[in-house]
């Protein structure tokens, strides 16, 4: 729970500095060095400032930087959008978004949009990746883990998931990846900080990814999914984030498109109509997984 609380700035920039080589932002490489990634002088020097005022903001002794100062610290450690929006975050620039706990139900519009896509797999999750609706596609697709309604645990927890996600290490990377964005939106969704000390607790995988405090999105992605009945089913999803005004409750739209085939192990099997009943929270992310269902 480090990343949530206590000094998350200096964590958070302590891990970006350790995954940046010399070489990668144009200073000389030679010489032996004790750990791994920048120095602190080498960052203070990149991004313009003292080091003694960089050393206090990693040590916590520095909790008001100003944007200018993130902004050059950001360019300094070569983050992303995603991760520099985190680190505006998590140094208290940027507010989060808040848990919004009084919704009880998926928006009812959204329902009518996931049924509206009798080719593709659609479903909700919240920003703890609980799985709060499913089309009937979607609820065929998710059936091996029928009875977790969280994705994160069932990557973690579930004896069924590597089989199920051929490229489990890169799925498992990319939602722990994720889910840390998350926190950084929503530093007081009791789901999301429930979640993360049950699973650090729980599997020693998702507590090595999540201690290296590495944030991005969901972003267009390659996928294979292995079902026990209609076998090998690639998908190419791309999730995006439009703007809102309000932005409180956002939603992510994604498409992903499956090559018409046959698979081996397909029975013809009609897929399962979606469980109508709706866990309680609000919906972050709309999946839309377009994909024609293997023919019998």
């Amino acid at each position: 729970m480090s990343a949530l609380t206590g000094n998350t700035l200096g964590d958070y920039l302590r891990a970006a500095r350790s995954r940046l080589e010399a070489g990668d932002v144009g200073l000389p490489t030679g010489g032996a060095r004790r750990v791994a990634g920048l120095r602190r002088e080498e960052v203070a020097v990149l991004a313009g400032v003292s080091a003694d005022y960089y050393a206090r903001l990693e040590q916590g002794r520095e909790r008001r930087p100003s944007p200018q100062m993130i902004g050059a610290l950001a360019r300094a450690l070569r983050l992303d959008h995603d991760a520099t929006a985190h680190l505006h975050r998590v140094a208290g620039l940027s507010p989060g978004m808040a848990a919004d706990t009084g919704r009880e139900h998926v928006d009812p519009a959204l329902l009518v949009l996931l049924e509206s896509f009798p080719a593709s797999a659609a479903y909700v999750l919240s920003p703890s990746f609980d799985v709060l609706a499913t089309n009937p596609i979607a609820t065929a697709l998710l059936a091996p883990f029928a009875g977790n309604q969280n994705m994160v645990r069932v990557l973690f927890t579930d004896p069924h998931s590597r089989t199920v996600f051929a490229e489990w290490p890169q799925v498992s990377r990319a939602t722990v990846h994720a889910l840390r964005l998350h926190a950084g939106e929503y530093p007081d969704d009791p789901g999301i900080r429930q979640l993360v000390a049950d699973m650090t607790r729980a599997s020693s995988d998702f507590r090595a990814l999540w201690e290296e405090n590495t944030v991005a999105s969901l972003a267009r992605a390659f996928k294979v999914f292995v079902d026990p009945d209609l076998g090998r089913i690639e998908l190419v999803s791309d999730l995006r984030r439009p703007r809102r005004a309000r932005p409180a409750t956002p939603r992510r739209y994604g498409h992903a498109r499956q090559p018409e085939r046959r698979s081996a192990g397909n029975p013809g099997r009609p897929p399962r109509r979606a469980d109508s009943t709706l866990k309680a929270g609000r919906s972050l992310e709309a999946h839309f997984e377009r994909s024609r269902m293997p023919r019998a």
